[in-house]
């Protein structure tokens, strides 16, 4: 009986082994799941954003480029557009509004060149304020309201340091946060910073070339170097640098602001070799600043504004809107593959439109892989 049931048994398991068989199911395999209604597969494709800057043989801007007016070299590799559009600007102006060895630069000038720019975009143009002393903050979040916007440049405060890398760092996060396209960085700056050294300073600018902002400087550095460079000298006719702004002095007691407000006359003598020194290496930093200056602006496709007098300054703004309400935003897809192939790529664009001029000549330095 016991080997009945044993021949039983092994005749039961054959059978049910051929029908698994016969079904393709020799073991079990699992169902992959079915993605929810309404869902799509999504394939990741680079996609590369420059501004580009189009005008006519008069100087004028030049309205509808078309992706098929223009060409891409990247390293030398020609591409074409997958798309050129305009769109409103983003405008994030940062306002130097500190350093305790200023001589030019002063709270009320910078203002007054903030507001010029604000003054000429575009209506549709969306502008905040960032501004930056002891430290770096945003003043006023994005708006297109001109008056309220100028509200914002007047409560703009007066601070002693200079924290330029920490007012870099700062901008780019906030020009990066949503969907922007068409995005500019104006720098009122004299580009020098109490505390960081050059490497950290180049390393904030580098940063900003992984990114898609053109940047756009209106710089203090070469009138503060000039202004300053007397007192480089043991007898100088210039005047010390003032302690405090006029806005502030203007607040002290009777008598407190007598002796501020005083005009200093005649030729100042210093035989303080400490601050003799100091003067030098505050000038050699200024004239550093703004060769960074020119290679930041140059390499985003920036426009560059170095004026001799304050005046010039505030009209020079006019023309930094005029090149932003001159941009278009163009894409392409690169044909060798940021994740293949990192580093810096060179892009620049050309014309193949009569009569159509363009700028947008930008470094483009790709981000690690994360």
């Amino acid at each position: 009986m016991a080997r009945a049931a044993q021949k039983v048994t092994f005749s039961l398991l054959l059978i049910a082994l051929f029908s698994c068989l016969a079904n393709g199911q020799s073991r079990p395999q699992p169902k992959p799941t079915p993605p929810p209604d309404g869902d799509t597969v999504k394939v990741e494709t680079e996609e590369v954003k420059v501004n580009l800057v189009a005008f006519d043989e008069t100087g004028n801007f030049f309205p509808g480029v078309t992706a098929k007016d223009v060409v891409i070299t990247e390293n030398d590799i020609l591409h074409q557009p997958e798309m050129v559009r305009r769109v409103r600007a983003n405008v994030l102006i940062v306002m130097d509004t500190g350093g305790e060895m200023r001589s030019v630069k002063t709270l009320d000038q910078t203002r007054k060149v903030a507001r010029a720019l604000v003054e000429n975009l575009r209506d549709e143009d969306q502008v905040a304020i960032l501004q930056y002393a002891d430290r770096a903050v945003i003043a006023s979040e994005w708006s297109t309201d001109k008056e309220q916007i100028a509200t914002a440049i007047g409560r703009t405060k007066f601070g002693i340091k200079s924290a330029f890398v920490n007012a870099l760092d700062l901008a780019r996060e906030f020009l990066n946060r949503g969907d922007l396209d068409n995005k500019h960085l104006v720098l009122i700056t004299d580009g020098t910073d109490s505390s960081a050294d050059l490497y950290k300073k180049n390393a904030a600018m580098r940063r900003l070339l992984s990114t898609d902002i053109a940047v756009h400087v209106i710089s203090y550095a070469q009138m503060e170097a000039v202004d300053i460079e007397p007192r480089t000298k043991a007898i100088s006719k210039t005047p010390p640098p003032q302690a405090m702004p006029d806005e502030i002095k203007a607040q002290l007691p009777n008598g407190v602001r007598d002796i501020a407000t005083a005009p200093k006359i005649g030729p100042t003598i210093s035989l303080d070799r400490a601050l003799i020194k100091k003067m030098k290496e505050r000038k050699a930093d200024l004239e550093v600043s703004q060769e960074m200056l020119d290679t930041l602006a140059e390499n985003t496709n920036g426009t560059l504004i170095v004026p001799e007098t304050l005046d010039e300054m505030v009209a020079k703004a006019a023309t930094v809107a005029k090149m932003i309400d001159s941009s278009y935003v163009l894409t392409y897809i690169p044909k060798v593959p940021f994740a293949e192939k990192g580093g810096e790529r060179n892009i620049e664009v050309t014309s193949k439109r009569a009569g159509l001029i363009v700028q947008a000549k930008r470094k483009y330095i790709v981000p690690p892989k994360r």
